[in-house]
């Protein structure tokens, strides 16, 4: 969802303060900010904007959010908190999250029934765990590492999926600039919609446990070799090959 921009605002004569920090609701704009001012009787008359709306200030750009865009923030700082800080890679997650979300019909997964296969290990790959479920220790986060901004969902119960990739951005934008227009824009001005090149690896398994005939660690047997008669792990594996 888009949010509001309200630039247009700016110049108008009938003015409010707005303050200039996170999140100011609708009826405790009174926090002097430093430059920006915006007429707030104005934009309730003509939004027709509710108290229970919020003000937000993503680095200088205010934005207004209204019934379920307030819970859309709110997935945002969640991000946020998990990744330790906000940038455009994890807008890109953000995003992209959402978008599967929309054209799978799919939400938090609490065990394997939505899978993301990315092909990269950057910022945006928080926001996937952190708004669809997927993980590694879960066994629905799998790594395909071309270095794309490109992420596979799959929906197990439905056999749908869906490639959703970054689009190459037109003009030269500055890291805060991109951040707010990958979450402002619309997904289908951020990415292509694909459908993935690959199929979708079955379930996690459960292996046994093979000691390391060599260094006493425990490791899956599907990881276990076999080197001078005894069974040893990848660590200790000295691989053989005539291959140029």
């Amino acid at each position: 969802m888009a949010y509001k921009s309200l630039e247009k605002y700016l110049n108008s004569s009938a003015l409010c303060v707005v303050a200039d920090c996170c999140i100011v609701p609708c009826r405790d704009i009174l926090t002097r900010t430093r430059d920006i001012m915006i007429n707030v009787d104005l934009i309730r008359q003509e939004d027709d904007l509710s108290h229970d709306g919020y003000f937000i200030s993503i680095h200088g750009l205010f934005l207004f959010l209204k019934g379920d865009e307030k819970m859309i923030k709110k997935l945002w700082e969640k991000c946020v908190d998990f990744h330790g800080h906000e940038c455009p890679g994890l807008a890109i997650g953000y995003k992209a999250s959402q978008a599967a979300k929309e054209k799978l019909k799919i939400d938090f997964s609490k065990d394997e029934d939505v899978v993301c296969i990315t092909e990269n290990d950057a910022c945006g790959v928080d926001a996937i765990q952190v708004l669809l479920g997927c993980s590694f220790g879960k066994g629905n986060l799998i790594y395909r590492g071309t270095g794309k901004q490109a992420f596979s969902f799959f929906h197990r119960p439905t056999n749908q999926s869906i490639r959703i990739v970054l689009k190459p951005f037109q003009v030269e934008m500055g890291r805060e600039e991109r951040q707010a227009y990958l979450l402002n824009a619309p997904v289908e001005e951020i990415f292509e919609f694909k459908s993935p090149g690959f199929q979708l690896p079955e379930r996690a398994r459960l292996f046994k446990t093979i000691i390391c005939e060599n260094c006493g660690e425990g490791a899956p047997e599907h990881k276990i070799r076999l080197m001078e008669d005894k069974k040893v792990c990848l660590d200790c594996f000295k691989d053989y090959s005539r291959e140029l």
